[in-house]
């Protein structure tokens, strides 16, 4: 769960907060509530981008959803496009679905800084965050939390 969390973040962009470190302190439930609630939000604002883009392609009738991901995949070599004989039109697209997705990706980054700091705190989150890669018990504590809290998921999953 947490590495499909991470892999999310990071395909969005998203940097990790680098604060100094608490190691010594022990993580208390409600830390531990806190840092997932942030988690949770963060994936539920993921997972509602990765839907709304997937509904851009989706509803666009000049452009197939897999023509659309070949596409996607050499939008930035004009070499390429040509190649694939991308009309004008395909490539616009493209670079909007793009631009939407740097928009949204770039808001949710914010709101996820903006939680890590003023929501959780910046000693917290890191605390939680390095406990949670060695304390295998909290990591249960933790994933459990995030059941729980992603069952309003948008994504279904």
């Amino acid at each position: 769960m947490k590495l499909t969390v991470i892999l999310i973040l990071a395909a969005f962009g998203f940097a990790f907060p680098a604060f100094s470190q608490d190691d010594k302190a022990t993580v208390t439930d409600e830390e531990l509530m806190k840092y997932a609630e942030v988690m949770d939000s963060i994936n539920e604002m993921t997972a509602s981008v990765r839907i709304m883009l997937s509904d851009m392609v989706k509803e666009n009738d000049s452009i197939s959803a897999a023509r659309y991901n070949e596409l996607s995949k050499i939008a930035a070599d004009d070499a390429k496009l040509a190649e694939a004989k991308a009309t004008p039109e395909e490539i616009a697209f493209v670079k909007e679905v793009a631009a939407k997705k740097s928009e949204e990706t770039a808001k949710i980054n914010e709101a996820y800084q903006k939680l890590a700091k003023d929501y959780v705190t910046v000693p917290v989150f890191n605390k939680v965050k390095k406990a949670l890669a060695n304390d295998a018990s909290l990591k249960t504590r933790y994933e459990s939390l995030m059941a729980e809290l992603g069952k309003d998921d948008p994504s279904g999953a």
